[in-house]
């Protein structure tokens, strides 16, 4: 289960996942997805612990997390939404389904993450399914052909299941 950042959490669990890979330098790519996965994002701290714990500069380190689109240095809310808007799926109107979403979730192009920390909403250049344009995913749920309407849907969808999980 991920976990938002906390500091005494945060090094206990960076160090298990530090001695999983044996604190080995040229694993640096594992070490980050898994850390990800345990806080939705790489917080500066655990950055600099890692790349002490490996014996790398941070520079390194930092130069690995942010040459990769998949790593973030920015927390990220519970729910990942990305949105294609590459040639296919912006001539099939992603673009309006951007906008329902963005104005659901009170989000702009720089603003992507919902103050309350339950929903991330990125644009991405391509997901590689462009027969299904455009396209949503919703955490790793592919919607094709996806209407303004349904990607509203998805999102009330979530919102229930929240509410009723609390």
């Amino acid at each position: 289960m991920s976990t938002q950042y906390s500091a005494a959490h945060s090094f206990n669990k960076v160090m298990e996942i530090l001695d999983r890979y044996d604190r080995n330098e040229n694993k640096i790519i594992p070490i980050l997805q898994a850390v990800q996965e345990e806080y939705r994002y790489l917080p500066q701290e655990v950055l600099t612990f890692i790349a002490t714990s490996l014996g790398v500069s941070p520079a390194r380190l930092y130069g690995v997390a942010t040459f990769y689109s998949h790593f973030s240095l920015e927390p990220k809310g519970k729910h990942i939404i990305k949105m294609c808007d590459g040639t296919a799926c912006h001539v099939r109107g992603s673009a309006k389904v951007i906008e329902a979403i963005r104005e659901r979730l009170k989000l702009t192009d720089k603003k992507i993450t919902t103050d309350d920390m339950m929903y991330t909403f990125q644009t991405v250049s391509c997901l590689g399914a462009c027969g299904l344009a455009p396209v949503l995913v919703v955490d790793d749920d592919i919607h094709g052909q996806i209407t303004p309407a349904q990607a509203l849907a998805l999102i009330d969808k979530i919102d229930a299941e929240e509410k009723g999980n609390a």
